[in-house]
């Protein structure tokens, strides 16, 4: 996979980037829905697939993205299909920081030092180029409007974003609600978004523990044992600080 494509985290985190401010909407979901981006870019470029309610790694060679690729190697050390629910309700802790630092590297944003309260040092950031946000807007916008069913990669991504609530965000008020249907809506154009997408909402509902319901291959459902209780930890990401260190963090 090379880097002259935006990878769907990176998209999902430029959407949520507030322009004026430099801080992110939704932020206490939007962990769970860049880690549901990731199970849906690794789905598109070929390493994984659903198995009913269930994510198995079909290619585990590296995709060239570490981050990804970071997240593939922990699912292929489950060594067996694993409960989209369970994986993105694992700990998340630091994936927006680690994908904001990421897009600075890039050049897609630049880090604003600050103060909180006037004492707590805290980071903004600012788009580099709002024409990148203002073109996968425009997608949105463009499915949205017409009606015509959106390639895969633009369903997923509205998926998530109804499913982290960035409708609100994106469409405000009474004068969006309809486009905040019809965001909803796109859920049904992608199988795999809208798995993760129904996920990412269950595990912010607190239904993680319950197996969805949906459609196993023919023989799948004798042979797949009983659903896991609990989300198991996902390690390799970085833990962010604790409330009331006085170290740098990053403005919600």
């Amino acid at each position: 996979m090379g880097r002259s494509r935006r990878t769907l985290p990176e998209e999902l985190l430029l959407l949520a980037l507030d322009p004026a401010t430099g801080t992110t909407a939704q932020p206490q979901s939007l962990d769970l829905g860049l880690a549901g981006a990731q199970l849906v870019e690794l789905a598109l470029a070929g390493r994984i697939a659903p198995d009913g309610d269930r994510i198995a790694v079909v290619a585990p060679r590296p995709t060239g993205d570490p981050t990804l690729d970071c997240a593939l190697e922990l699912l292929r050390r489950r060594g067996a299909p694993v409960r989209a629910v369970n994986w993105i309700g694992g700990p998340r802790l630091g994936l927006r920081q680690v994908y904001l630092s990421h897009l600075e590297r890039c050049g897609m944003v630049h880090a604003v030092a600050g103060q909180m309260c006037g004492v707590l040092p805290t980071t903004r950031y600012q788009a580099t180029d709002n024409e990148i946000s203002r073109e996968i807007r425009a997608r949105l916008d463009s499915a949205i409007r017409t009606g015509v069913p959106p390639d895969p990669r633009t369903a997923a991504l509205a998926a998530l974003a109804h499913a982290v609530g960035l409708g609100k965000h994106l469409y405000p008020g009474n004068e969006g609600r309809s486009s905040r249907s019809r965001l909803r809506d796109l859920i049904r154009h992608d199988p795999m978004g809208g798995l993760v997408a129904h996920a990412v909402m269950d595990v912010q509902n607190g239904v993680a523990a319950q197996p969805r319901r949906s459609p196993a291959p023919a023989g799948r459902q004798a042979a797949a044992g009983p659903a896991r209780s609990a989300p198991e930890p996902a390690r390799g990401v970085p833990m962010q600080p604790r409330r009331g260190s006085m170290a740098r963090v990053v403005a919600h």
